[in-house]
């Protein structure tokens, strides 16, 4: 479903992407793992197009993502955004809704607010939920209804930044075991970065270790622990010592 090949990305002197090759197939989860700074994020940025690559190939469902209509790429995409994200003016069936209620996934606003409640009973919220704002909601709940809005409109392919950012260990387990449920469920294709181990073996099926722009190692996540590769031994087990330089 995306395929990257020797993508590379520089902010002026700083090189980010080094030639960054994944390979991410249909209806599977993708977890990216890897320290502050190593191109997680511009990597799921420039799949998405917010960033344009200096070279390099990427290509969503066989087709080049820089090419065709752009709001029918888009389409393809749900986004659960590290920080929740959501709209503080806008009650949260709304925020649920947002897709449903513009543009060309435009959808008649009682039909939209349906969907809506029918999403966040997907993620575990209560219909009286819907009309609240977000500040009335725990960070828990916000993540939730992230969630749902991240499904609302069937997406085939599922991004999660950082889900768990913010959660306790419990509310983490919770958001792990609903995206794994729903990913599976809606036969999406995940893109995962996260700094959390509980998150990687909960949610993917398999594993890139992103290390100084290049995937250091990728693999089945049941290979994760006896990989043998130095970088992803050292980030898994959180060891100060070894090829990644702790910064000081």
């Amino acid at each position: 479903m995306i395929r990257m090949q020797n993508v590379q990305k520089a902010f002026g002197d700083n090189r980010v992407l080094r030639g960054l090759d994944l390979h991410i197939p249909k209806a599977t989860s993708m977890v990216i793992i890897g320290g502050s700074g190593t191109g997680k994020s511009v990597a799921l940025k420039t799949v998405l197009g917010l960033i344009t690559p200096d070279s390099g190939t990427i290509l969503v469902d066989g087709k080049p993502a820089d090419k065709g209509d752009r709001d029918a790429f888009l389409a393809k995409f749900g986004m659960l955004f590290q920080g929740g994200a959501l709209f503080d003016s806008l009650p949260v069936w709304q925020n649920v809704a947002f897709r449903l209620l513009r543009g060309t996934l435009k959808r008649p606003v009682e039909e939209a607010r349906e969907i809506a409640i029918e999403k966040l009973r997907r993620v575990g919220l209560k219909s009286e939920v819907a009309d609240r704002f977000p500040a009335e909601l725990s960070g828990g709940m916000q993540k939730r209804v992230g969630l749902a809005r991240a499904i609302a409109a069937e997406p085939e392919i599922i991004f999660f930044d950082e889900p768990t950012t913010g959660l306790d260990p419990i509310m983490s387990g919770v958001i792990n075991d609903l995206i794994r449920e729903i990913v599976v469920e809606m036969g999406a294709t995940a893109m995962t970065i996260t700094h959390d181990m509980s998150s990687v073996r909960a949610i993917a099926d398999n594993v890139a270790m992103l290390h100084d722009g290049v995937i250091q190692w990728t693999g089945p996540v049941a290979d994760m622990d006896a990989s043998g590769d130095p970088y992803l031994d050292q980030f898994i087990h959180g060891r100060a010592e070894g090829p990644i330089e702790a910064v000081r």
